[in-house]
C-alpha cells in the first residue's frame, strides 16, 4: 500500500458508548483521549452545528496521539443554502475560527449538503472556487458529501477532479454511491451496521471492506468512518476493520 489508512467514527460523545466501547467509569473528559488511542481518526459533527474555538481545537490537538486525524465536518451554515455560491462569508468564519491548532491532526473538511440539494453546475463550480487549498502554511482537504441523485454524474466528478477535490461515498444507505477517484485521498462514510451483529457489521461485510479499502490504498490515502445504522456498534465495527488491517 501506498497510502494511509484511517478508521474511525462520528464523533466521540455518545451515551450508549459508554460501559460499552468506554470503560465503567471513565471520565466523560477522558472520553476523546480514550477513543483517540483505540482509532485513528473520528469525524467532528460539532463543527456542523455550530463555531468553535481555537482553544477547543488546539485541546483536542493536545490530548490525542501524535499520527491521530480529525476530519471536520463544515458548518451548516455554509452548505444548507439554495444558493451555495453565497457562502463565502460562512466558509471564511468557519476557516478563522481557529482550525490551524490541529496542526498536521487536521484532516479533510467534509461538505456536507442537504438531501434536497439538487446539482447546478454553475453554481457548484462557484462554490467550490470558494474552497481555497491552503490556511496559512497548512494545505486544506476537502470533501464533497452530496446527498442527492441528481449528482451521480460525470459532470459532478470532473469538477471535483479538475480542483483536487474528493466526492464522499456514501455506502449501504439510500444516498447516492459515487465512487470515483477524484482526489489525492477517498472519504468513505458507511452506515450500514447492525444491532444483530455483534460487530455491526458480518465477519464477511467486515473482510469486503478491508479488501476494498487495501485496493483503494494503493494508490490514495483513505478515510473511512462507521456512521449512523446501529450507532452503538459503530466503535466495535471500527475497531474491527483496523485489526483486520
Amino acid at each position: 500500500m501506498t497510502g494511509k489508512i484511517r478508521i474511525g467514527v462520528g464523533g466521540w460523545t455518545f451515551e450508549p458508548w459508554r460501559d460499552n466501547f468506554y470503560p465503567a467509569g471513565l471520565r466523560q473528559a477522558d472520553e476523546l483521549a480514550f477513543a483517540a488511542k483505540a482509532l485513528t481518526a473520528i469525524e467532528v459533527n460539532g463543527t456542523y452545528y455550530g463555531t468553535q474555538k481555537p482553544e477547543t481545537f488546539a485541546k483536542w490537538a493536545r490530548e490525542t496521539p501524535d499520527s491521530f486525524v480529525f476530519a471536520l465536518k463544515a458548518p451548516r451554515f455554509a452548505t444548507a443554502r439554495r444558493v451555495l455560491a453565497e457562502g463565502g462569508e460562512s466558509i471564511t468564519r468557519f476557516l478563522a475560527s481557529g482550525l490551524t491548532e490541529l496542526g498536521p491532526k487536521l484532516g479533510p473538511i467534509n461538505w456536507q449538503l442537504p438531501p434536497t440539494k439538487t446539482f447546478d453546475p454553475a453554481d457548484m463550480a462557484a462554490f467550490l472556487d470558494l474552497l481555497p487549498d491552503r490556511l496559512g502554511d497548512h494545505p486544506l482537504r476537502h470533501a464533497i458529501e452530496a446527498r442527492h441523485d441528481s449528482f451521480a454524474c460525470d459532470e459532478f466528478t470532473t469538477l471535483l477532479r479538475d480542483r483536487g477535490i474528493a466526492a464522499i461515498q456514501a455506502e449501504d444507505s439510500d444516498y447516492p454511491r459515487i465512487d470515483a477517484a477524484t482526489a489525492s485521498f477517498a472519504y468513505l462514510r458507511i452506515m450500514g451496521t447492525r444491532e444483530d451483529e455483534l460487530l455491526g457489521y458480518s465477519g464477511g461485510d467486515l473482510d469486503h471492506w478491508a479488501a476494498r479499502l487495501r485496493d483503494m490504498a494503493r494508490t490514495r490515502e483513505v478515510f473511512l468512518f462507521v456512521i449512523s445504522g446501529y450507532k452503538a456498534a459503530n466503535p466495535a465495527a471500527a475497531q474491527a476493520l483496523i485489526k483486520r488491517l
